[in-house]
């Protein structure tokens, strides 16, 4: 069938005037999600660890064809699930050619669309826009303005027309207008100026908006949907009493739940298929660069009220797959196997995304960081090597070895140097590296070992990323200068008398 292009035309169309004057964006959300629960396979398609907690609400409010809002800290996919309600509208909507709010063409809102119907009768011109077009979002700031979202009076309108200011066809109008038979999102809600919040309160309740002083009412049919922080964490602003009362429903999101879920995320998201080397990444360098983010989220020394975004796993992987790629280039080697080392090397993807509480800006982000990454190996280790008998390695240490494994080390290198160490490599296989894998797989599987034994004080480790034995080693002055501060500081603590 031909794709309608006059109103004549669309009225013998599945778009007919009943359908479409009864059919609300809310309604298509509704009855398209209601379409999409009867058929297998997710809801929303790359929205992982929400199936039995976000999801259910989700689906709740569409259907009850509300106006939502998503709460929650930095990188739990609130973008991503508010862009992924525009795949529950139709493919395709009609609207009057030219229309800059895109009007119903049966119920025509602006003055210009309801000229041109009356002038043009069954041949007004119908233009069509995809679903994504239907989907617009605004990131809100405290410069956002009313004639930003809203509308206001346009001088040049009025002087290339001809018109008068008290002309309704010189309105310029705003996002929220042109978001009309749409879904409107606005990220960050606090941060829009209290005035401005109030300036949404008749679109979500009464359904229409007024523009500047004119005394014109457009009852837009849109779909308002926000995310936010929740109020007690954000200092930047908050959201005014009567907008939270217009909101329908409030969902609040979460970090993953498992680590399963956080790697599902991670692979999902993370940049791994590349040019250049083959690459393999083993399950315990995944599953470590995980635990960081576990780890550093339940670390005293880390804001919690800020959080730790899930972005820090994924940027970490990909900056140890980098460093892996130099490594494998700089040998000359046709595959590359990130190691334990690889994830120190990724720091700078870790350190910007940890806000520090005051005992944590007192270490450092670089020696909170360190830290993480260490207790992140031991966890990790404690899963694959909880009940192995690692002593012969040990008692090599103890006797004197030593082995430096930094991640400049040449492969054929540390593999000489592993092979000393009595029983070590034998071990590997419990991370699913025996005799016959590559050697950047062996080297990578045995630091891997050495670096948990080390994160469980069974042998040492030098900054320089020397392994020895578990000796502790001497302490500088300005190691014995920080311990005193420290324990001086807790004392103070302590001694410090609470106000009247």
């Amino acid at each position: 069938m031909s794709i309608p292009q006059t109103l004549g035309e669309l009225r013998n169309s599945p778009f007919n005037e009943q359908r479409m004057l009864r059919r609300g964006v809310k309604d298509e959300l509704r009855e398209n999600l209601l379409e999409r629960l009867k058929s297998p396979g997710p809801v929303f398609a790359g929205i992982v660890g929400y199936d039995d907690t976000v999801i259910p609400q989700l689906v709740n409010a569409v259907l009850s064809r509300h106006n939502f809002i998503l709460l929650g800290l930095r990188g739990q996919a609130k973008s991503r699930i508010l862009r992924a309600l525009a795949g529950l509208l139709d493919e395709q909507a009609p609207y009057i050619a030219g229309c800059e709010i895109r009007d119903n063409p049966y119920a025509p809102l602006c003055r210009r669309c309801k000229e041109l119907l009356a002038n043009e009768g069954e041949q007004t011109p119908i233009a069509w826009m995809h679903r994504d077009e239907r989907y617009v979002e605004k990131l809100a700031t405290p410069d956002v303005t009313i004639a930003d979202l809203i509308g206001d009076i346009d001088p040049i309108k009025a002087a290339r027309g001809g018109h008068e200011l008290a002309n309704e066809l010189v309105i310029h109008y705003g996002l929220l207008p042109r978001a009309n038979r749409g879904i409107f999102a606005v990220n960050e809600l606090p941060d829009l100026a209290g005035k401005i919040q109030v300036g949404l309160f008749n679109i979500m309740q009464e359904g229409d908006v007024q523009i500047k002083g004119f005394p014109v009412r457009l009852p837009l049919d849109v779909a308002l949907v926000f995310s936010a922080n929740p109020e007690d964490y954000t200092a930047r602003g908050k959201i005014v009493t009567p907008l939270k009362d217009r909101i329908g429903s409030e969902i609040r999101t979460h970090y993953p739940s498992t680590v399963e879920e956080a790697m599902a995320i991670t692979a999902q998201e993370a940049w791994c298929e590349r040019d250049g080397p083959e690459l393999i990444v083993p399950a315990y360098i995944r599953e470590t660069a995980e635990q960081i983010a576990f780890i550093a989220r339940e670390d005293k020394r880390v804001d919690r009220r800020s959080g730790v975004s899930q972005r820090l796993p994924i940027s970490v992987l990909e900056n140890v797959i980098s460093n892996a790629e130099r490594r494998a280039v700089l040998e000359g080697s046709s595959l590359a196997v990130p190691r334990i080392s690889d994830i120190y090397a990724a720091m700078p993807s870790i350190t910007g995304k940890l806000e520090l509480e005051y005992e944590g800006e007192m270490k450092g982000a670089d020696v909170v960081a360190r830290e993480v990454i260490l207790a992140s190996v031991a966890k990790t280790f404690d899963r694959y090597f909880g009940a192995s008998d690692l002593k012969q390695v040990v008692q090599w240490f103890e006797l004197g070895g030593q082995v430096t494994l930094t991640d400049n080390t040449r492969t054929h290198e540390g593999l000489k140097s592993l092979e000393k160490i009595q029983g070590l490599l034998e071990k590997t296989e419990k991370v699913g590296v025996g005799e016959g894998e590559a050697p950047e797989s062996i080297v990578s599987a045995a630091e891997f070992i050495l670096e948990g034994l080390h994160a469980h004080k069974r042998i040492g480790r030098t900054e320089d990323r020397v392994f020895t034995s578990g000796e502790r080693p001497k302490r500088s002055e300005r190691d014995e200068t920080r311990e005193t501060f420290e324990a001086d500081w807790e004392q103070r603590k302590k001694n410090r008398r609470p106000f009247n």
